[in-house]
């Protein structure tokens, strides 16, 4: 793994996509991992503009969203998969149906996970994956326990919307939304 510390969020948003450009131009059927959040966003965009200037095309690629909201409706506007279609998708040529997402409204949480799982693993695997960072330090979701702000790692965990996550998400969530 290669760190990268730069001082713009301009140059992150450029850097990101140059790595996304490198692994499609080399095999332009990759499998390719996208978040939602703030942090990606600037990629997004970037990614949009290549595309919209005909200097890549994403057309072949299939995606699979790193996690989804347990319990939002489909038609809900916070939805991930309604979030990646609004600032990526709907940009560029990715057919919406090579966009995988996590079913949030399954019976069966754990089996809907495990059959997301065993897709990616038939598509051979994520060839990139997009992550976001937190203002507290957080990758993904993976935020610390709160009970151990400074302990020595952090624990993933299924959570619903309305937990105190929703608090390091106030960008995303607007009052007109919080319906849950």
């Amino acid at each position: 793994m290669e760190v990268v510390i730069s001082s713009s969020a301009e140059e992150v948003a450029r850097l990101g996509a140059d790595a996304v450009t490198e692994v499609v131009t080399r095999s332009p059927q990759a499998v390719l991992g996208l978040a939602t959040g703030s942090s990606p966003l600037g990629i997004y965009d970037e990614l949009a503009r290549r595309v919209r200037d005909g200097a890549l095309s994403l057309s072949g690629v299939t995606a699979y969203l790193l996690d989804e909201y347990v319990g939002l409706p489909e038609d809900h506007p916070q939805r991930y998969r309604t979030v990646i279609e609004r600032e990526l998708v709907d940009k560029v040529d990715l057919p919406a149906t090579q966009v995988h997402t996590p079913y949030g409204l399954a019976e069966d949480i754990p089996a809907a996970c495990a059959a997301y799982e065993s897709s990616i693993r038939d598509s051979g695997g994520i060839d990139l994956q997009i992550l976001g960072i937190g203002t507290d330090g957080h990758i993904a979701f993976n935020e610390p326990d709160p009970r151990c702000p400074h302990g020595p790692g952090s624990r993933a965990s299924l959570r619903r919307p309305g937990t105190t996550m929703r608090a390091s998400s106030t960008t995303m969530w607007t009052r007109s939304h919080d319906t849950a």
